[in-house]
């Protein structure tokens, strides 16, 4: 075997930075009180050399700590955050360095790479009102995520030329029309022969656009050497994590020149590695790939022994058989199947059905050059030297064990329903088909099924048939928990006098119902208004939304009453609020009595307008003048505030204001009426040079009937 390592192989100089700072860090943490190392994401794309970090103390956080990480900073902890070279999100890249210079014992070391450092730079000048940016990259890759946050404005990140081609076709080129300026760069890790596609695609629909070079040289020189070493070689061996974007692209480039190429992430995986006698091989390695795994690696495959012929030959000339589980390198992947290198003559192909159980599913999102699959063999042919491969099957014979360890430990799972069948439903879970009785979805009985069709839902699995492979499940088992769960949390917090904003789930003649989240209230007819109503619907209905407050809780019997009248709605407050003693108003009849009559001043509030009131001279009932839906304008006389009694005067309006004693007929108590057609004595009454009649100079109340 003759090796031959790339110069350009392993750390490149941004990762070699993050590294440093990192081992830095390490070696003064015990110097400064106990300080504990963090790195914001994994630092590198290799587990051995994070696993080896975390050893030795360092911590690796999500972007979903770092509130538990900034509040350990605010009760005193000494914290050094190191941010990798892929770079972070602008908001909380700049929250950090708010945060380290209000702290002292917050330390951040931003260790993003320059190369990333001045597309994010570019980003944020070409962005912004009347301008379009686009990225060629992974759109969730770290490094593409943090550019593309730094924009002001519209802009896009595109894996690649295909992706580019399909943007464009579904509206893009009018999004690029309507810019008044559309610039392009590219993720620093992009392959070079990728990247010239889309610029000429992009120059073909916008002339004017504003094209940035933005590959990394050091990742371009990397490339170029694997691609020129690769045509020289009889075998390439790429060493990085599948998950290095820079590592897969080394891979996609040295297959491109090369018929064997491996991709290993460790001594051990290139053990396996088998080659012929006088084999040139050519050794090349990712971005994130320490020099000591590069080491191990050649050191590992220069102590192989070589394979007799007769063994190679064995190897050459293997054939698949069917029902095989084999194990393959992606070498590529398309909208339609995956190609797989399985150390044979023969290729193997997985179609989309048999690569995903989801018909919507884009197999590039799924798969990736480089990633190893295992698959069952359904059908070979030797004269295309193919073998159509099903992974689907390996996946569901997995998953059927996920299913049983599910059953016996009681965890819920999720799935999707896939189709409505006689007596319930099919919900799918990794795969694997499972039948929930219609009694168990949880939809009434008699209602259609196939109202779960295409719906994600939790179940939990109560019956196993391991003969049969069979399994039944239940969402209402979920549901009873869920249910459970939020009444327990509900009791164990709840006060009188909360407020909630709680769904109105159903009506009775008393009241409503309100579902304050896992357990129902109940509202009151005499706390749904302040008006009196017959019935709730008068004030809400089914699945209205509303605000309530906890009135009184009863623990014993579970039962929660509740108020949905405020202040603001109480109609004596409207009244007072706009009326007051002297204003006049337009009011409506509401009833009649003997002693006058009843009118609604504002909704919910009555005035009384005494038979003495209602006009200027003197009649028997108050229906010889007015009538139940009369508008009247009237003056308000007198308003009493403990009991909310109102008098009110038709006639204070049709006769002078110096009429004797004109408050004191309004507001005579109703109990000291006397009929109208008695009058006291003329002298009791008036003087007698005035020559009024005396039944129009006194209330009728306040008359002194002979009887009396």
């Amino acid at each position: 075997m003759i090796l031959r390592i790339a110069e350009k192989a392993g750390f490149c100089p941004g990762v070699r930075r993050a590294t440093d700072a990192l081992e830095t860090a390490l070696a003064e943490s015990g110097k400064d009180g106990g300080r504990v190392i963090m790195t914001l994401g994994r630092l590198i794309h290799n587990d051995e050399y994070v696993k080896s970090a975390e050893a030795r103390g360092a911590v690796t956080v999500s972007r979903e700590d770092l509130p538990s990480v900034i509040k350990s900073v605010e009760d005193g902890g000494k914290i050094t955050l190191i941010i990798r070279a892929h770079g972070e999100k602008e908001e909380i890249t700049e929250r950090l360095e708010a945060l380290a210079r209000e702290r002292e014992n917050f330390t951040l070391l931003d260790m993003t790479c320059p190369y990333v450092e001045k597309v994010r730079r570019i980003a944020r000048d070409n962005s912004g009102e009347g301008k379009f940016f686009i990225l060629i990259g992974d759109p969730a890759h770290p490094e593409v995520e943090g550019i593309m946050s730094c924009l002001s404005g519209d802009g896009v990140a595109l894996r690649d030329s295909e992706e580019l081609e399909k943007w464009l076709a579904d509206g893009g080129k009018e999004r690029l029309s309507a810019a008044g300026r559309v610039s392009a760069a590219s993720q620093t890790t992009q392959l070079s022969s990728e990247w010239k596609k889309c610029q000429g695609i992009l120059k073909k629909v916008y002339t004017k656009v504003q094209i940035f070079d933005t590959i990394c040289n050091v990742t371009d020189e990397r490339q170029a050497e694997a691609e020129r070493m690769a045509e020289e070689s009889d075998a390439v061996v790429v060493i990085g994590s599948p998950s290095s974007s820079n590592s897969r692209k080394l891979f996609e480039v040295c297959r491109a020149k090369c018929g064997r190429v491996y991709f290993v992430g460790n001594a051990a995986e290139a053990a396996r590695i088998r080659l012929p006698e006088k084999t040139r091989v050519s050794v090349t390695a990712g971005a994130s790939t320490p020099g000591i795994v590069i080491q191990e690696v050649v050191r590992t495959m220069s102590e192989q022994q070589t394979e007799s012929f007769a063994e190679m030959l064995e190897n050459s000339i293997k054939t698949l058989n069917t029902g095989e589980i084999v194990e393959g390198v992606v070498t590529a992947v398309t909208n339609n199947e995956i190609h797989l290198d399985l150390g044979t003559k023969t290729t193997g192909v997985v179609t989309h059905e048999k690569a995903t159980h989801d018909p919507n599913a884009k197999l590039s999102d799924l798969y990736h050059v480089g990633d190893v699959i295992k698959a069952k063999v359904i059908k070979v042919s030797d004269v295309e030297g193919i073998a159509m491969l099903d992974k689907n099957r390996v996946d569901s014979d997995a998953n059927w064990e996920k299913i049983v360890a599910a059953y016996d430990s009681g965890e819920i799972l999720e799935g999707k329903i896939r189709e409505a069948v006689k007596g319930g439903v099919i919900i799918e879970i990794d795969g694997v088909r499972v039948f929930i009785p219609a009694s168990l979805t949880g939809v009434p009985r008699d209602n259609d099924l196939d109202i779960l069709v295409g719906t994600t839902q939790k179940v939990k699995i109560i019956e196993i048939k391991s003969d049969r492979k069979k399994a039944y499940a239940s969402i209402r088992a979920v549901l009873r928990e869920e249910r459970r769960a939020k009444e327990e949390q509900f009791w164990a917090n709840i006060e009188e006098g909360q407020e909630f904003d709680g769904e109105v789930k159903s009506l009775t003649s008393y009241g409503a119902f309100v579902d304050l989240g896992g357990v129902d209230g109940m509202v009151h007819n005499s706390e749904l208004s302040w008006l009196r109503i017959k019935h709730p619907s008068e004030v809400v209905k089914v699945g209205d939304v509303i605000h309530v407050t906890v009135k009184a809780l009863d623990r014993e019997k579970k039962r929660v009453s509740l108020s949905y009248k405020t202040d603001g709605m109480n109609p004596w407050n409207q009244f007072t609020e706009n009326y007051k003693v002297g204003d006049e108003a337009d009011v409506r009849v509401v009833s009649l009595m003997p002693f006058g009559a009843f009118a609604e001043i504002v909704p919910g509030v009555d005035g009384l307008i005494h038979i003495s009131q209602i006009t200027d001279h003197k009649i028997a009932r108050p229906d010889e003048v007015l009538k139940v839906g009369d508008v009247v304008h009237v003056k308000i006389t007198a308003v009493e505030e403990d009991s909310h009694r109102i008098s009110l005067s038709i006639r204070a309006l049709m006769e002078p204001e110096d009429i004797p004693d004109e408050e004191d007929e309004e507001e005579a108590p109703v109990e000291e009426e006397a009929p109208v057609e008695e009058e006291a004595p003329a002298e009791e009454e008036a003087p007698a040079e005035e020559e009024a009649p005396a039944e129009e100079e006194a209330p009728a109340e306040e008359k002194a009937p002979e009887e009396e």
